[in-house]
């Protein structure tokens, strides 16, 4: 699923603002900026890391952002034809990706909805940027 960085947000900020570890102002300079670069938004890893801890901070977070991704692409490739060809298989994916499409609406709502759609006008403007 690309595009499926933003499931991340909610759990992110449940985690690093709680704790301490960032404000939410913070926490939204830092989206704010990981969407005006392009590129995945787990480079957002990248950004916490660096106001937790630095250059040291940033570099681990990076990396164990997207280790895991390249572990399991190590460990899927020898059985990625047997699993394309399994209509099951091909299922469950087509419903877990049903299933990231609702939970990035539900990102969309909170935090970025409930932080910057206090009016119509609000709406109205940001519904003009989309269309842009």
């Amino acid at each position: 699923m690309f595009g499926g960085g933003h499931v991340v947000l909610p759990l992110l900020e449940k985690i690093v603002i709680p704790l301490g570890w960032v404000n939410k102002e913070e926490f939204l300079i830092g989206y704010a900026a990981t969407q005006a670069v392009p590129g995945p938004l787990f480079t957002f890893a990248s950004y916490l890391g660096a106001i937790i801890g630095g250059l040291n901070g940033a570099i681990i977070a990076t990396i164990a952002i997207f280790l895991p991704a390249y572990l399991l692409i190590i460990g899927v490739l020898p059985f990625w034809e047997r699993l394309r060809e399994n209509q099951l298989i091909q299922s469950v994916l087509t419903s877990i990706q049903a299933a990231v499409i609702g939970i990035l609406l539900a990102a969309l709502y909170n935090p970025i909805w409930i932080t910057s759609i206090y009016s119509v006008a609000d709406f109205i403007y940001a519904l003009i940027l989309f269309i842009m």
